[in-house]
């Protein structure tokens, strides 16, 4: 019903007075539907992204501040932790997700192999295929296929458990018990994501070196003792604690958006499924853009 068609309620002059005090709000909500079109439209679409861009950086800075004061106070007094539900997402997280990485990565390295095998034996150094997986499992894919897949799994279960406390109300229980949220929902998740972690990445370099193992016995007979002894000889170490070093700051990404998100739902279902799904998006952004920022520090420092 449009806003400005005459209603007409006869001798209910309350109901009357009623739409006429409704009318301009509803006249207002019209219009601001009806937006602008063209390159003005174009423009305050653009406009509108930027300053949500901007309130979403503004937000994690506020989310941010408020986990390092929760980790300060948690250090000064580790009795605030709690153990049970720290045990509880470890295990959730870490644990329950260790079969899924090694799989994943046992294909990434597989793929690898197969395909520096193809390149390298028109050359005649398909020995290098050894290396190349070596390299590329420590030092990029491992971590990096392991926290898109702590991205999928625990950035989302984390918003949801969090955003149905919301909508639930539990969190404002809570508020009104003196317990404060970070001590209690978010601190034991983001500690679960820190420690679990290096564990899923060392699993998931397992997976990869034995993927590019198979493969290379396969298709260029090179043997599982005469791999493994390569690669120790040949890949350096550093590869290796350069990846695991990269694994608890995406850690702390992956945990903290999805944390925020779900502070971030409101009463209803749909709120809930937006901030899961950012979450999730958020977080596998932020760990391809952080391993890039690693990539380029790692290569000025000449590691």
């Amino acid at each position: 019903m449009a806003p400005d068609a005459d209603i007409d309620f006869g001798e209910r002059e309350d109901l009357q007075r009623l739409i006429d005090l409704v009318r301009p709000a509803l006249e207002q909500d019209t219009a601001g539907k009806a937006g602008v079109t063209g390159v003005l439209g174009f423009f305050e679409r653009f406009g509108r992204q930027v300053i949500g861009i901007a309130d979403d950086a503004y937000q994690m800075l506020v989310f941010t501040g408020q986990l390092i004061v929760a980790l300060g106070r948690t250090l000064g007094d580790p009795r605030r932790l709690r153990m049970t539900p720290l045990v509880a997402f470890m295990q959730d997280a870490g644990i329950n997700g260790l079969p899924i990485v090694f799989i994943m990565t046992f294909f990434i390295g597989a793929v690898i192999a197969l395909v520096g095998t193809n390149l390298l034996t028109t050359l005649g150094v398909e020995v290098f295929t050894i290396q190349l997986v070596g390299v590329a499992i420590l030092r990029e894919f491992g971590v990096v296929i392991t926290a898109i897949l702590l991205s999928g799994r625990s950035a989302s279960s984390f918003a949801a458990q969090i955003g149905s406390m919301r909508m639930n109300q539990e969190t404002d229980a809570m508020q009104v018990m003196g317990v404060d949220r970070f001590d209690a929902l978010v601190i034991p998740r983001i500690l679960a994501a820190l420690l679990m972690m290096p564990l899923m990445t060392f699993c998931a370099d397992i997976g990869g070196l034995a993927g590019g193992l198979l493969v290379s016995w396969v298709t260029i007979d090179i043997s599982p003792v005469f791999f493994i002894q390569r690669t120790l000889e040949t890949v350096d170490i550093k590869h290796f604690w350069i990846g695991m070093c990269k694994a608890p700051f995406l850690a702390l990404i992956i945990a903290a958006a999805g944390c925020r998100h779900g502070l971030m739902v409101g009463g209803d279902v749909q709120s809930l499924g937006q901030n899961v799904t950012s979450a999730v998006v958020q977080s596998i952004f932020m760990v391809i853009m952080f391993d890039a920022i690693f990539a380029v520090i790692f290569m000025a420092l000449d590691l």
